[in-house]
């Protein structure tokens, strides 16, 4: 498929962090997939393989009219439809502030997943911090979106993420703290405003 063929596909600044953690032709779930862009992303960059899943008629539309494979379904719902380790990888990208039912999500991604990958948007970073201070609720960059129109239901920071993934047995791995598309190693909880997270279900 030409790329002026292809419908929607835009480039992300986490998804080159994301192909650096996926092994060559490993298989892969990505949730909340959107147009299919970062599957896509993956099939050329690690030849991988795998299923998106939307709830969106547009977006699965989309994923078809790229090449993706797609399901149609709630991620609410969980993903009892598949089996424990059937992904090497399972893929949540700027997704986890927008669901409602945080703990059983992660949880069924590293049931599903031998590995997740988590990226979201830093509320600690430091100009939203200043708005706060101003008397204004914060606007992330990759969600430009206004208090009352906002898809957003969960805002977290870094600390929050590593804390609960403290509290239940939840490996980090690996972690990109990134701001406009640049690696933060610097003050990263202040100056970054997205977070890739690469985590593993810790052995007991």
């Amino acid at each position: 498929m030409s790329a002026a063929a292809q419908v929607g596909l835009t480039d992300r600044p986490d998804f080159d962090a994301i192909a650096q953690w996926i092994k060559p032709n490993a298989s892969v779930l990505d949730l909340g997939c959107g147009d299919g862009g970062l599957l896509r992303h993956l099939q050329r960059a690690r030849n991988a393989r795998g299923y998106g899943i939307d709830i969106s008629d547009e977006n699965v539309l989309a994923c078809v009219e790229n090449g993706v494979n797609v399901i149609q379904s709630n991620l609410e719902a969980g993903l009892s439809g598949f089996d424990a380790n059937s992904f090497d990888c399972v893929i949540l990208s700027q997704t986890l502030q927008a669901v409602r039912h945080t703990e059983p999500i992660v949880l069924e991604m590293l049931r599903v997943g031998r590995e997740a990958i988590v990226t979201f948007p830093n509320f600690g970073y430091w100009r939203h911090r200043v708005r706060l201070f101003l008397g204004r609720m914060p606007v992330a960059e990759g969600a430009p979106t206004q208090w009352y129109d906002t898809p957003n239901v969960r805002l977290f920071t870094i600390g929050d993420f590593e804390q609960f993934c403290a509290a239940r047995g939840i490996r980090v791995l690996e972690r990109i703290v990134m701001h406009r598309g640049q690696a933060i190693r610097l003050l990263r909880r202040l100056r970054g405003s997205l977070a890739v997270y690469r985590i593993e279900k810790a052995a007991r």
